[in-house]
């Protein structure tokens, strides 16, 4: 467990507890952790998975199993996330919890609240910024006290955007800079692929919390903001067309900005990142040099298409999700019949294995800044980038193929290098595993992360 202060307690039966192990994502986890139990090299030794019915526990585990059957080695643990005495008992019985069960807005707070108490690792695969921004506002405090390290984002929402930006930072020059760095997301499919309800409901919550989490934002000290060279940038079109990567593009409210923005604050109040709780000299080398060589940018996503109708799609998507979600008979509308508000984007059984299988992402990034440091600081305000870096990450299906392979990299680096990662605390996915090899393992792991293009950009 986080807390090294307690010796004498025995070590936790189980590594890793996967929470919700039965739901739409939690049985491709599972799937995804059986790979890497016992493997060489591997610190994933045991694990458990728990949720509210045994049965469909069981007819996961079998599922995630096949072909073969599943080993005998791996409990079924029965726990709710109403009953909070449950999840202490979870926590007590490991190391590192990973919580599949969402909306977490409805059922995530308990979870968090109980690995924080006990001093339990977390993970999450949440992209709700408003639950996010909350779990550090109520457990960062006593996370940190307990040695409980709590990181939420860490499935597609937010860890390819985290890892993109960086990669793309990482490529500008000692003299240049980057200003700006935009996402552009292009799903793709050779198939009609229908996303998964669980998303969806998220994001109808969403809209209904908007106020909330502007509220929770009002109520909280400014935090401080990275110092980034050159103007801000200019708003630009509604509807943008990317010529050198085919794609029309709309600007979307995306977690992904959020939690890039939060790491980027915490960078500017820890320009070296923040320390392991028993880092080598070694590690802390390694990390201060990662972190001084991040250039800050402004950051932001942009959902694409390959056509102007899919992107009049994603409109109408959020023209009814933002007039119906804001009432309780408009959320009613929109969750009862998701398929038809979604124009057939969303249904309650979620995608088919082969409809999975079929689809892959590709998230551009489209780095413009300054090819020398000392135009953009000059005090002219008005100075345009002339230098542009294109980088690309890409995987397979978002919700089921990358995110269970993101979060279990996630989790196998909190096994295996705890000593070089923060003592605990509520962070954001970049803070904590940008130094670490993540984006190493994730391209052995079916992502890549490319560089495209460089234009005037000194070498």
């Amino acid at each position: 467990m986080g807390d090294s202060s307690n010796h004498q307690s025995p070590p936790p039966p189980y590594d890793l507890i996967i929470l919700g192990a039965s739901g739409f994502t939690g049985k491709y986890v599972v799937r995804e952790a059986l790979k890497f139990l016992n493997s060489p090299s591997s610190p994933l030794k045991s694990f458990a998975i728990a949720g509210r019915n045994p049965s469909k526990l069981s007819e996961a585990l079998k599922w995630a199993a096949h072909p073969n059957s599943p080993p005998p080695s791996i409990p079924i643990l029965s726990a709710d996330t109403t009953d909070p005495a449950s999840l202490r008992l979870l926590c007590s019985q490991t190391r590192l919890l990973l919580n599949c069960v969402g909306p977490f807005r409805l059922y995530g707070d308990p979870v968090v609240a109980a690995c924080a108490e006990t001093g339990c690792d977390y993970l999450d695969i949440c992209g709700e910024p408003e639950f996010t921004e909350r779990m550090e506002v109520n457990y960062h405090d006593q996370a940190v006290e307990k040695g409980s390290l709590i990181v939420s984002a860490c499935g597609f929402d937010s860890i390819p955007a985290e890892l993109g930006w960086m990669f793309n930072s990482k490529q500008w020059p000692s003299a240049a800079v980057p200003n700006q760095i935009e996402a552009y997301l292009s799903l793709e499919s050779e198939k009609t692929i229908v996303g998964n309800f669980g998303t969806y409901e998220s994001a109808v919550l969403g809209v209904a919390n908007m106020d909330k989490l502007q509220e929770l934002r009002r109520s909280r000290p400014k935090r401080p903001r990275p110092t980034i060279p050159g103007p801000y940038p200019p708003k630009g079109p509604i509807i943008d067309h990317q010529k050198e990567f085919g794609l029309w593009a709309i600007k979307l409210p995306s977690a992904d900005s959020i939690v890039v923005r939060r790491t980027l604050s915490t960078l500017a109040e820890h320009p070296h990142g923040l320390p392991g709780v028993n880092e080598t000299g070694e590690q802390i080398e390694k990390r201060e040099k990662f972190w001084s060589a991040m250039k800050p940018a402004h950051f932001g996503v942009k959902l694409g298409s390959k056509s102007l109708l899919g992107v009049f799609r994603v409109i109408t998507l959020g023209v009814f999700m933002g007039i119906l979600g804001r009432s309780s008979i408009g959320r009613w509308l929109l969750l009862k019949f998701p398929s038809f508000f979604s124009l057939g984007w969303f249904k309650k059984k979620g995608p088919s294995e082969d409809e999975v299988e079929s689809a892959s992402f590709k998230m551009w990034f489209v780095g413009r800044g300054y090819s020398d440091l000392s135009q953009a600081s000059a005090g002219d305000k008005n100075k345009k980038p002339d230098a542009e870096i294109i980088t690309r990450v890409m995987g397979p299906e978002i919700g089921y193929l990358t995110t269970p392979i993101v979060l279990l990299q996630c989790a196998l680096i909190v096994l295996g290098q705890r000593d070089s990662l923060p003592k605990g605390g509520v962070l954001t996915p970049g803070i904590v595993f940008g130094s670490t090899d993540l984006q190493e393992r994730l391209q052995q792991n079916g992502i890549s992360f490319d560089v495209i293009s460089r234009k005037n950009v000194p070498t």
